[in-house]
């Protein structure tokens, strides 16, 4: 089984979410689409604003859809851009506080490369209990 056959759906709700980016100032399209430990999807899109620091990256944008949806389980997020792009510093953190991670990254020339969240964050910052004391 290829490693994409794993995660049915979820690349392409990644591109689906890709095509509704915000992004007027960069230019810079991302997509995404995290899976739920029960199987739901849920996707989002980069939001830029002028006010730089305000928009949201596609990642966190998608886990807050999850999230005010109730869910806290997650298996795999994908990105989806014009070229590879591993999550940001910030979305390795926001992801890391619901635990490991598969980390899919697509290409519109249809390059993938996975990873695991703790390889691309070894050293999350991690509460106490998180942490296990």
């Amino acid at each position: 089984m290829l490693m994409e056959d794993k995660y049915p759906g979820l690349i392409e709700a990644a591109k689906s979410a890709y095509k509704n980016s915000y992004s007027p100032y960069s230019g810079y399209a991302v997509g995404a689409a995290i899976l739920c430990s029960d199987g739901s999807i849920y996707s989002g899109t980069n939001v830029e604003s002028a006010a730089l620091p305000a928009g949201i990256c596609a990642e966190r944008s998608a886990l807050a859809s999850a999230v005010s949806d109730g869910k806290r389980g997650f298996v795999a997020v994908a990105v989806y851009s014009k070229q590879i792009s591993t999550p940001c510093g910030m979305c390795r953190q926001l992801l890391a506080e619901f635990g490991d991670m598969q980390v899919i990254c697509a290409a519109q020339d249809g390059t993938t490369k996975f990873y695991s969240l703790s390889a691309l964050l070894p050293e999350a910052f991690l509460n106490l209990k998180q942490q296990g004391r």
